[in-house]
């Protein structure tokens, strides 16, 4: 078989397409490998270029891939969807990830750490669980609203709101009462795990090098250096 020069992978959850291709860009190898299959695959597979998208896992393949001394490149989608020919599908979409990663001015993705996606993981978190407070607070302002109970925006003004409902100076039915403090208990709960995220971020920067190195600047604090570690690119 002719030598592989480079190897496109179109990742899913359990079957993946392989496009391999010689250094001239002609197809050597097309295969689909299950979930159990990819790294014995690699294993056995002279070094080589790995290229895939980087979309979900991508990360991940490329750290295990790259133990096995393949040169991995991870690519925009975006960079990737102009290489794709008609009749979309998975063999297709694998050839054009090869095409695209040939490219010489094309642009790659640096594949993250471990310890850079478990940081990305906790900003991820926190932000969920902010879009989610600040739901529940429209929600409950907009409710109450349509009871004449108004209050100023933002999170600093629910404790007045918080007041004014259990005062009960407003004639506001039990039903109305009891399902408000719902919303209190519920944004209460999401508050203390977001204050708890922000201590481990906190906590986190204290650890890295790298985030020290950037605290050491003017108006850089432990969250704004932890964010440009997990997530900016070298």
């Amino acid at each position: 078989m002719k030598e592989i020069s480079i190897v496109g992978l179109d990742l899913a959850k359990r079957v993946f397409q392989v496009h391999a291709a010689g250094s001239d860009g002609a197809v050597v190898l097309r295969r689909k490998l299950s979930r159990g299959q990819i790294l014995a695959f690699f294993t056995e597979l002279p070094k080589c270029i790995v290229a895939m998208e980087a979309c979900a896992t991508a990360h991940y393949w490329a750290r295990e891939i790259g133990k096995f001394s393949h040169e991995v490149r991870l690519l925009p989608p975006a960079y990737v969807k102009p290489f794709v020919k008609r009749h979309k599908n998975d063999a297709a979409d694998a050839e054009a990830i090869v095409e695209a990663a040939l490219r010489p001015s094309m642009r790659f993705v640096v594949p993250k750490t471990e310890s850079q996606q478990a940081r990305s993981m906790i900003f991820r978190t926190r932000d969920l669980f902010v879009r989610q407070q600040t739901q529940l607070i429209n929600a409950l302002r907009a409710h109450l609203a349509e009871h004449g109970v108004i209050a100023p925006q933002g999170i600093a003004n629910l404790a007045l709101l918080s007041e004014i409902i259990e005062e009960g100076n407003l004639g506001l039915e039990l039903v109305v009462v009891e399902t408000a403090r719902l919303y209190l208990e519920q944004i209460e709960v999401l508050s203390a795990r977001i204050a708890g995220l922000e201590k481990t971020l906190r906590s986190e920067a204290k650890r890295s090098e790298a985030s020290a190195r950037l605290m050491s600047m003017p108006g850089m604090g432990p969250i704004t250096a932890m964010a440009i570690e997990a997530f900016a690119q070298p």
